[in-house]
């Protein structure tokens, strides 16, 4: 099997990458082969570099993605794109990266032809609801997202349905709630403070908190990020067709309860370390977002998350900071 991925240098990008070289497989079929794209070149993994391709460019023109897809990979996992405060602020990079990226790729899949149709698993977000919201957000609830990112995610899985019912592609697209903790330096999206409130304790470092403590939202772990990319790829198509993009599983709570599960995590000192500090424009962008999901389709086909927010903090320390913690 080869297997494409575009984004490859991000986060998610980087853990999917580890977890696919453990277990050498993607469906019990072997991995033959690895692809790995993004703007800058991603770090090739050792112990497999072999049977592992680099490429670099902007996926936007035309010609980059068709190099990409020329040795006509059977699954593309499209994780390439620009965070929800960078879209926000820069509307001209948001749509050339999220919207013009995509449709490129998903036009080089089809201009390739020959029979050729790989599986595609496109990261969306929870940024394609917009409020007015019910308390809980079922899967048929309408997609209209209130910032740019969201708007671009809402195009991504429109033009990712439309192909797969043309029959160029079997798309699935999977709603990412927000990933925390991630690990390394913030980046700029605009939910980053999820993850800052727990990365910057844990290091020994005051934190800026932006929002109330009551703002509500839904988190999973990286670990269960790259667990949905790796289930959706093996999802039978009659199963999830026609309506191939679904909303992910994820831990409901307040930005004060994340705070008490650092607290019982990791003790009171470092819970100290979260400092608040409003910010107008993320306060903006978070109250367009939404909080709670059914997520039923998920679920019953098999997606599967954290149950309790200590957990996903467990899972930071765990495999991001070799078990321990600044006290």
């Amino acid at each position: 099997m080869h297997i494409l991925i575009t984004g490859a240098a991000g986060m998610i990008g980087r853990k999917l990458i580890e977890q696919l070289i453990v277990d050498r497989a993607l469906n019990r079929q072997p991995i033959e082969k690895l692809t790995l794209m993004d703007i800058v070149a991603p770090t090739r993994p050792a112990g497999f570099s072999d049977r592992v391709k680099v490429r670099t460019g902007d996926l936007a023109d035309p010609a980059i993605a068709m190099k990409a897809v020329s040795e006509r990979p059977d699954v593309i996992f499209h994780l390439a794109g620009v965070v929800s405060g960078e879209a926000e602020l820069n509307l001209e990079k948001g749509y050339h990266v999220n919207l013009d990226g995509t449709r490129s790729l998903l036009e080089a899949i089809r201009k390739t032809g020959d029979g050729y149709k790989p599986r595609a698993i496109f990261t969306s977000s929870i940024a394609v609801f917009g409020a007015p919201f019910p308390h809980t957000i079922p899967d048929e609830f309408h997609l209209t997202p209130l910032t740019s990112y969201g708007a671009q995610k809402v195009m991504c899985e429109q033009m990712l349905a439309d192909y797969t019912r043309k029959g160029i592609l079997e798309g699935v697209g999977i709603r990412l709630p927000s990933i925390v903790v991630r690990p390394g330096k913030p980046n700029k999206a605009a939910s980053g403070f999820f993850s800052g409130i727990i990365r910057e304790p844990l290091n020994g470092e005051e934190a800026q908190l932006p929002v109330a403590d009551t703002v509500m939202h839904t988190h999973a772990s990286p670990r269960s990020a790259v667990g949905f990319l790796i289930h959706a790829a093996g999802l039978a198509r009659e199963k999830v067709e026609p309506r191939i993009n679904l909303t992910m599983p994820g831990v409901c709570c307040t930005v004060a309860e994340q705070i008490e599960a650092l607290r019982r995590v990791a003790g009171d000192k470092v819970a100290a370390r979260v400092r608040r500090d409003p910010d107008e424009l993320i306060v903006r962008i978070v109250a367009g977002w939404p909080h709670r999901f059914e997520a039923k389709r998920s679920t019953a086909l098999g997606f599967v998350a954290e149950s309790t927010f200590d957990e996903i903090i467990r899972v930071h320390i765990e495999e991001d900071r070799g078990g321990s913690f600044v006290k």
